[in-house]
């Protein structure tokens, strides 16, 4: 009798542990399931998202050149269809990755969007559109989270070979993971005459160029035949239908310069102020004389000079913040070469981020987080081939408990 209750009770222990086994095995699947539906249905978001984005101008339509801060949030050109994205709408996104920038002579802080010294992209933060803002706009505060990188489709890399006599500078095309081979080069060069009295200027040359196999050139420029001679070199690589940019500069002076700073988007003005009011290096301010030229990217990929008011002036420690007007709505490259007693160089910003191949990162940091679904599109910004990627979240981190 009492070997059978023993029998009986080892029999229940055995059962009720393969039916906790059971439970704890099945609940794991049940939760790995609705985890991939969650998953599941984040990707399908991040796709109807990016579509959102990408296919819609927002509203006001044309809210990337008036103040106020849109209703409708979309980055589409207003002007077209399909996946053209206005470079103007970028240019308003509070970059993620630079560092605020603030001037010291009128208090503004700026949002930042810097490719290497000497092209500046700068936006005050009461013009620009901030993450939280978008996420309301959009309807995820709350529930998600996202980062938007636009960046270009094709890399114009630039190298100086040989410094002077003859100046040879390196070129490579590459795409997404590979080379462009034999794809046509149309480059702009501009030499900065620092000789000029009281305001340096530049002198322009253009020429056609292929890439080998291996996507690269060489471009020798025998005019230089000084190491100090300050020099800016733009290059456009078209192949296929695909057009990506790239550029390259050389100065004399990387303390004191002119930083170009947007002051009003919708009155298309651009302050001109001296480095030392953005970040001081310690030595003296010496004033610095510029001048300044707007120039448009023509179709055969040329730059044609647009007259400006005021294009020449001084700024330094005795002397105010200029501002001046950009003359067009129109993309293109705002340049300004400026000089002190004895260094000098040029400064390049786009009017609109595609200009000059700017990268946009816009959103939240995305580090650590649990899940993350990406998607891509290719998209056209001002003829610039561009892949837009989102990566979405949920704010509720899900997981699977054991």
């Amino acid at each position: 009798m009492a070997g059978s209750t023993i029998d009986h009770i080892v029999a229940l222990t055995v059962f009720l542990g393969a039916l906790l086994l059971f439970i704890t095995l099945f609940n794991q699947t049940l939760q790995t399931a609705v985890l991939y539906q969650q998953h599941k249905v984040i990707a399908s978001k991040c796709t109807d998202m990016l579509d959102n984005m990408m296919l819609n101008p927002g509203y006001p339509t044309n809210w990337s050149w008036i103040g106020p801060t849109p209703t409708s949030f979309g980055l589409q050109d207003p002007e077209f269809t399909q996946y053209k994205l206005s470079p103007f709408s970028l240019m308003r996104l509070r970059s993620l990755t630079g560092q605020r920038v603030d001037n010291t002579r009128n208090n503004m802080a700026y949002s930042n969007i810097t490719m290497g010294f000497g092209n500046f992209l700068l936006v005050p933060y009461t013009q620009v559109v901030n993450y939280s803002t978008a996420t309301a706009l959009l309807g995820t505060n709350g529930s998600y989270g996202f980062q938007l990188t636009i960046a270009p489709t094709i890399t114009v890399s630039i190298s100086e070979s040989k410094s002077s006599n003859p100046l040879i500078l390196a070129v490579n095309v590459a795409g997404k993971g590979f080379p462009l081979s034999i794809a046509n080069l149309s480059y702009c060069f501009l030499t900065v005459n620092l000789q000029s009295e009281p305001y340096p200027s530049y002198t322009t040359s253009y020429g056609p160029a292929y890439t080998d196999s291996e996507g690269n050139a060489i471009l020798p420029f025998p005019e230089i035949t000084d190491d100090n001679t300050p020099y800016a070199l733009i290059v456009y690589a078209h192949l296929g239908g695909l057009v990506g940019l790239g550029y390259h500069q050389r100065v004399t002076s990387t303390q004191q310069y002119v930083v170009p700073l947007i002051d009003d988007l919708s009155q298309k003005s651009v302050l001109i102020a001296h480095s030392y009011d953005i970040h001081p290096f310690g030595a003296t301010e010496e004033d610095l004389y510029y001048n300044a030229t707007f120039v448009l990217v023509t179709e055969d990929f040329t730059l044609r000079e647009m007259p400006m008011d005021n294009s020449t002036g001084v700024v330094g420690q005795a002397k105010p913040n200029r501002v001046m007007t950009i003359p067009t709505t129109n993309p293109g490259i705002f340049v300004v070469t400026y000089k002190n007693a004895t260094e000098g160089g040029i400064i390049m910003m786009p009017w609109g981020t595609s200009s000059m191949a700017f990268t946009v990162t816009f959103g939240e940091d995305m580090t650590g987080k649990e899940w993350v679904a990406t998607d891509t599109r290719q998209v056209i910004v001002d003829n610039i081939a561009y892949q837009a990627k989102l990566a979405l979240w949920s704010l509720k981190g899900y997981q699977v408990i054991g």
